[in-house]
């Protein structure tokens, strides 16, 4: 069953600050995007949503995924950054020209390492790159992405399937939400956040030769890089069916927002909206202190343990996304499936807590175990169960 429990605005949540009364009318934002999103990572509010469970095509957005899947195997230590790779010639043959769309400008049998793969796949969009490392981690391209669709069921992405490494138009094969996109962000930088930081950023990357022997440096098509503080990633995309779209984040004080835009019309309307949402995202909300790391919020009732109850604590510092400039009447409650059994470890997350307001997204924010408890002895487990027998 779900256990619910109302925590007062006193401690030990200390909300009576924010428990002034007004009137709390969510900002407004407007945008001739058909599909839009935007959350708050750092509290899980999301901030503008329009459409954003519509089933698309990612176009070069989907390569995303192909990272995704190249960092997690990097950080398992199964693909190095120097390990080097041989681009094939029938690869080669399909992958360059102006018919293959973004490339790195690979050659023929040249060796290029993973690493300088990724950069070719984050910052130049390359399409040829994409495919010559899913042939070096899979052997194949259709054997990585029946990876790439396992990994995106492990890390929840409930409306995306992928029929090829680089987003290329394949007839509705693949396709993705603007809300799995933004989750596939957020996994990108929390699970892999030295990887994220030193390949999603750079502001261009030189690969590559003219017939004239002069080097190719191309810039990161990121409309976000320069021109919001704090910007960091991620990944645009444009075909002719989906239209240009852009998944993006960026920090400021410790905040962390990501954005979804797609089917918009031209470049130039892609970078505006994308710059207008994110500034939008910083302006009109605001973070609010609620627990401070290790404050004890609840207890929760253990069954089977050593301990009849475990202290329910916050992990980090824990806030809210409220709109700028109010203090809206705040309500939170404690959720977790219970009673929780034994043995439970210090710093599981076994709660949440709920924190809602009128006009303002419900936000949920984790509670972890104060401290292990482990599984009664025999004695412990026979005078529960006679207690629980009496009542």
């Amino acid at each position: 069953m779900i256990r619910l429990y109302l925590a007062p605005f006193a401690a030990p949540l200390a909300l009576a600050a924010l428990a002034v009364p007004s009137i709390a009318a969510a900002p407004q934002f407007q945008t001739p995007a058909p599909i839009a999103y935007l959350k708050d990572l750092s509290t899980g509010a999301v901030l503008f949503a329009r459409d954003a469970d519509r089933r698309m095509p990612p176009a070069s957005m989907a390569k995303m995924m192909t990272v995704y899947v190249a960092f997690d195997l990097i950080k398992r230590g199964e693909l190095k950054l120097n390990d080097m790779v041989t681009v094939r010639p029938e690869t080669w043959q399909r992958w360059h020209g102006p018919a293959a769309g973004s490339t790195m400008f690979l050659s023929a049998n040249e060796q290029v390492s993973v690493a300088n793969l990724l950069y070719g796949i984050v910052t130049l969009s390359g399409n040829d790159a994409c495919v010559v490392l899913a042939e070096h981690i899979s052997g194949s391209e259709q054997s990585f992405t029946e990876r790439m669709n396992r990994m995106a069921g492990q890390i929840g992405l409930k409306n995306s399937h992928f029929g090829t490494s680089n987003g290329w138009p394949d007839n509705g094969v693949t396709f993705v939400t603007a809300h799995d996109l933004a989750e596939l962000a957020d996994a990108t930088i929390t699970n892999f956040p030295q990887l994220y930081k030193q390949f999603y950023s750079r502001r261009d990357f030189t690969w590559g030769k003219t017939m004239g022997g002069a080097e190719i440096t191309q810039a990161n098509r990121d409309p976000l890089l320069g021109r919001v503080a704090g910007a960091d990633g991620l990944k645009t995309g444009h075909t002719e069916e989906a239209g240009y779209g852009f998944t993006g984040s960026a920090e400021q004080n410790g905040r962390r927002l990501v954005m979804v835009v797609a089917g918009l019309n031209t470049f130039g309307q892609r970078a505006e909206e994308s710059v207008r949402m994110m500034d939008w995202g910083f302006r009109a909300w605001q973070a609010k202190p609620i627990a401070a790391k290790g404050k004890q919020v609840e207890t929760a009732d253990v069954q089977m343990g050593d301990a009849s109850t475990v202290g329910l604590v916050a992990p980090k510092a824990l806030t809210v996304t409220l709109p700028a400039g109010l203090a809206p009447e705040l309500k939170a409650r404690v959720v977790y499936n219970g009673p929780i059994k034994a043995p439970i470890k210090a710093g599981q997350h076994i709660a949440d807590l709920v924190v809602s307001s009128p006009d303002v997204p419900e936000q949920r924010l984790p509670l972890v175990a104060a401290a292990d408890v482990g599984e009664a002895g025999f004695f412990r487990r026979a005078w529960n169960g006679l207690t629980s027998f009496f009542g």
